[in-house]
């Protein structure tokens, strides 16, 4: 088990001086561009997702410390689980209703992070575990994510958005089924979900993109939160808060895989591009993947686990029945971890070397 005490020395962030709470709250100020460009693209249900979901993730944790008799306030002062909330509020729709936030969120702190003995201690991702208990037991809720703002039939008022996730319905009336009626009355999807129903249906891909849910280089509007994530993400490689080996071998194996697939079949797969600018992809690379936690701790286990993921998302997207697959390659990138670091643990100077 990783202890508290050796936390920012021998993980993924691994920038020695700093305490957890400059750590947590760094990380959270670099997903700022990420969550403005979301916000931008989806509109204000992701700020008012993200202050639930931070909101639920102090009570969760204060109630369960109070339970097991630890200190309330120096725990919650750490910030870890103010930025578990903040990561699962930007995985899930941002009207999802209110339900939602309460369960998924719960659950990582209470079941995930708490019961496994608190920051420091938990095997699997908090957030991502969350997400997947949310995603299986609830999938109409959790896919029922809103055309872009652009191309969008009604405007979404910060009110109406609060509404809408304590409600169920705008000021006006309007359902979250009838908001996401765009442009001509064409129900739209993500674009990762679109393109695998489509291929179902028998279209080819060239077909498929000249949706306008597509764009140059990703996703229409998508492709520009995954880039605020990935400048969030070198912001956080240039402070040292996390290392560059698990992002890289994310992204790398991600393209890798995804070329070798578009040149055999282009007909029936995506560009490596819009691969790499769709869905959760820069989201997960820099602030899912690194989680000081459950990831790899040695630098060539660090590469092998980010390859991993990266080859997990690939498959669970091309052949898997979910379209992103981001949240189920990294819990089951967890399970690898124990292994990994068994088998690239540095050699310690007199003992020889692991054959």
């Amino acid at each position: 088990m990783k202890s508290i005490s050796n936390l920012f020395v021998s993980s993924p962030h691994g920038k020695v001086g700093l305490t957890t709470n400059q750590v947590m709250r760094m990380v959270c100020y670099a997903c700022i561009p990420g969550i403005a460009a979301q916000t931008f693209i989806f509109g204000w249900g992701v700020v008012v997702q993200a202050l639930l979901c931070i909101l639920i993730a102090l009570a969760s944790e204060a109630l369960v410390l109070s339970l097991r008799e630890k200190p309330v306030r120096r725990t919650l002062s750490d910030g870890s689980a103010i930025l578990t909330g903040l990561l699962i509020a930007l995985s899930i729709p941002p009207l999802a209703p209110w339900w939602i936030s309460v369960i998924g969120v719960s659950f990582a702190i209470i079941i995930v992070k708490q019961l496994y003995g608190g920051l420091g201690f938990n095997l699997f991702n908090p957030a991502m575990a969350g997400y997947v208990v949310l995603l299986i037991s609830f999938p109409v809720a959790m896919t029922n994510w809103l055309p872009v703002q652009q191309v969008m039939t009604y405007d979404i008022s910060f009110l109406d958005c609060v509404s809408s996730i304590f409600t169920g319905f705008t000021l006006d009336g309007y359902s979250v089924n009838q908001l996401r009626i765009a442009v001509d009355g064409i129900t739209m999807a993500t674009p990762l979900d679109h393109f695998k129903t489509q291929i179902d249906l028998g279209l080819t891909a060239s077909e498929i993109i000249k949706s306008p849910i597509y764009g140059e280089y990703g996703g229409t509007g998508w492709e520009w939160v995954n880039l605020g994530y990935l400048v969030g993400g070198l912001l956080l490689l240039k402070q040292g808060i996390i290392r560059w080996h698990i992002p890289l071998a994310v992204i790398a194996s991600l393209f890798t895989l995804s070329l070798i697939s578009y040149s055999i079949t282009p007909d029936l797969s995506l560009t490596p591009m819009i691969t790499l600018f769709s869905g959760a992809t820069m989201f997960a690379a820099f602030f899912i993947a690194t989680d000081p936690i459950s990831a790899s701790t040695t630098v060539r286990g660090r590469l092998i686990y980010g390859a991993i993921i990266g080859m997990l998302i690939f498959m669970i997207r091309e052949w898997g029945g979910y379209p992103d697959g981001v949240a189920f390659a990294v819990l089951l990138a967890n399970l690898t971890v124990p292994l990994i670091d068994y088998y690239t643990r540095p050699t310690v100077y007199g003992h020889k070397a692991k054959g």
